[in-house]
């Protein structure tokens, strides 16, 4: 349905996957840890089904092309996940600073905006690209009407620069999905992201999918739950129908 593209991005060329008809609504898509790959252009292709122009870069392009960092078996198989997972991924995530993150979203949202119609954009992200999603839309308030997260982790720290204070910068209406028992979300930290979502006085979902194992939207990975991942899709067709 879409289309691998080049970004010129603030440290050099990446990939994007652009799918939709231009002149539609944008939505902006972060990845997971995982990266970019073929079940993240089955999800854009969905959401653009909807009447979106979805844009998903490759934030990981300083370390790799996307088929050089994908993964080399199936994260399906039993250990598989956990494997990959070692393999230099924390590493890369962490080294995606949020300096870094906001000079790279000028050119997701600029590339998204050449595509896209007139009017707001939304962005949705997932595991890391949750912290990502939430970083533009305060970084790019005015601009982004809908921030999606699913399964996000740390978007509430005591760090300065935590994810979940930009939600105050933002103009965007928020939904979260969050993994059940995550550890990288734990319910203390859902309640702080609850405190910070109330304040705004803007309308917001912040749930917790009982049950539901982190990345349970990622049908390639193990850790995929079908009902969570169709109950995401619900809440985010909804979304972007009310904001865009």
């Amino acid at each position: 349905m879409g289309e691998r593209i080049r970004v010129e991005a603030a440290d050099g060329a990446a990939e994007a996957y652009l799918a939709g008809e231009p002149g539609h609504p944008g939505v902006l898509f972060y990845v997971d840890a995982i990266g970019l790959r073929p079940q993240i252009e089955d999800m854009a292709d969905r959401i653009a089904s909807w009447g979106y122009v979805v844009l998903a870069p490759h934030v990981f392009y300083r370390d790799g092309s996307a088929a050089e960092l994908a993964p080399a078996g199936d994260l399906r198989e039993p250990g598989a996940r956990e494997a990959f997972f070692g393999s230099g991924v924390s590493e890369r995530v962490a080294g995606l600073t949020p300096e870094r993150a906001g000079a790279d979203a000028e050119a997701w949202v600029r590339t998204l905006v050449e595509h896209a119609g007139d009017g707001p954009i939304g962005v949705t992200g997932y595991c890391m690209g949750a912290r990502l999603a939430v970083r533009t839309g305060g970084w790019f308030a005015g601009t982004v009407a809908a921030v999606g997260g699913f399964h996000g982790g740390g978007l509430v720290t005591d760090a300065p620069d935590s994810p979940h204070l930009a939600i105050g910068a933002s103009t965007a209406e928020h939904a979260f999905g969050h993994a059940d028992r995550d550890r990288s979300m734990p319910l203390e930290a859902v309640e702080g992201l609850e405190d910070a979502l109330r304040v705004t006085g803007r309308p917001y979902l912040n749930e917790v999918y009982e049950g539901a194992p982190h990345g349970y939207t990622m049908a390639d990975t193990s850790m995929y739950q079908e009902a969570g991942a169709e109950r995401h899709f619900r809440v985010l067709e909804g979304l972007f129908g009310r904001t865009l």
